[in-house]
């Protein structure tokens, strides 16, 4: 077994791990910080797939903002056992419900699919790398990234004239 399987199975193991624990922990705080795990996770399966773009979009955006809006959310909601509304029995029976049935359709869709037929590139060509969108961000498409550009800079600029007190 080469570097890449280990590496693949060991961010495989801490995704499912992770992603189990943010739907078990009690402590809402508790969740989040495991879903940051499983965003880092994915990152790293985006790198073994030579995809390192989507990788750092991936632990800004989600890992990074994101999760930071749900911390400061769960703080400000300031959750509480003694607050929190007791919950239906039936209510509870029918999440089990829709999750057996959505269980139910992944086997479903999962029964059909030929996975030993399939194989990923790992570590070859040039798809996803960043020299690559670079190359087409400033050749092939130089001037709707400019012109973007300038409306984001004007976009701000009225942002600060409008919010400006007098």
């Amino acid at each position: 077994m080469g570097t890449t399987q280990i590496l693949f199975w060991f961010l495989s193991i801490l995704a499912i791990f992770s992603a189990i624990m943010v739907v078990v922990s009690k402590n809402p705080v508790h969740s989040v910080l495991w879903l940051i795990v499983v965003f880092f996770a994915i990152s790293g399966h985006y790198i073994l797939l030579n995809a390192q773009f989507l990788a750092i979009v991936n632990l800004i955006v989600y890992a990074g903002a994101i999760m930071v809006l749900f911390l400061f959310v769960i703080m400000l909601m300031n959750l509480n056992a003694d607050t929190e509304p007791q919950k239906n029995k039936w209510l509870k029976i029918a999440g089990v419900i829709a999750g057996g049935a959505l269980l139910l359709v992944f086997v479903a869709a999962l029964k059909h699919a030929d996975l030993k037929n399939q194989l990923a590139e790992v570590n070859k060509g040039d798809i996803g790398l960043i020299h690559n969108l670079g190359i087409a961000l400033f050749h092939d498409y130089v001037i709707p990234f400019e012109i973007s550009s300038v409306l984001f800079l004007s976009a701000m600029v009225g942002a600060v004239v409008i919010g400006k007190k007098e």
